[in-house]
């Protein structure tokens, strides 16, 4: 199956370099470019990518008002945030506007690839500094700045489920989430799939920005 993919950034150089890359795989195929975020808005509606690689700062609407946009818009693309440093301040922000990762631009084309195959897939593209700042952001923020119907929703997951969501947030694989439960792989998948469904989260990093709002996972935790 080939991956869509749209490429913004408002540097030609840069949209041009990651087409290069990206078109020279054969399981991928840029099917359109985009110089700021309103156009990525637009793009995506009419060209329906599988994912968005999203710069963050650009002329007349920047990547996290566009991936805020992407998302309410149920759109099925999922948001790869392109950043230059890996603690950028708004990669925290874009992450909570509903963006599935980040990428450095830096980035060699395997990871590239990479990264793109993983958010198509669904599953989380998370470095650990990324995971520690979220930590540390969710860990300064009063408790009254965490989602209000939150209690509720985790009432909704079992206690398996429960536990499986704490994983995903401490950036475990389904393969060591099984290891770590000592079950199969598959029924690790099955639980993922429930915890999404039921929280209406779009992926496994939504999941985790999640469990951090929520108090789920503390630091140290």
């Amino acid at each position: 199956m080939t991956v869509k993919v749209l490429i913004v950034d408002d540097q030609i150089m840069v949209r041009e370099g990651f087409s290069v890359l990206l078109g020279a795989m054969p399981d991928i195929e840029v099917v359109g470019e985009a110089v700021n975020g309103r156009e990525a808005v637009d793009q995506v509606a009419a060209l329906r990518p599988d994912v968005v690689l999203m710069d963050i700062r650009m002329p007349e609407m920047n990547g996290i008002e566009a991936t805020r946009e992407i998302v309410a818009a149920d759109a099925d693309a999922k948001v790869l945030v392109l950043t230059t440093f890996d603690l950028d301040e708004y990669v925290y922000q874009a992450l909570r506007a509903g963006a599935s990762g980040f990428l450095l631009k830096d980035a060699s084309a395997r990871q590239l690839a990479e990264g793109v195959r993983v958010v198509a897939a669904g599953e989380a593209l998370l470095a650990p500094t990324v995971t520690k700042r979220l930590i540390t952001e969710f860990a300064k923020a009063p408790e009254n700045q965490t989602r209000p119907t939150a209690s509720a929703r985790i009432g909704e997951l079992t206690e398996r489920e429960t536990e499986v969501l704490v994983l995903i947030a401490q950036g475990l694989s389904n393969a060591e989430i099984a290891d770590h439960l000592v079950v199969a792989e598959s029924t690790i998948k099955t639980h993922v799939s429930r915890v999404l469904v039921k929280l209406g989260l779009r992926d496994r990093t939504q999941a985790a920005v999640f469990a951090y709002e929520a108090r789920l996972v503390r630091v140290g935790g």
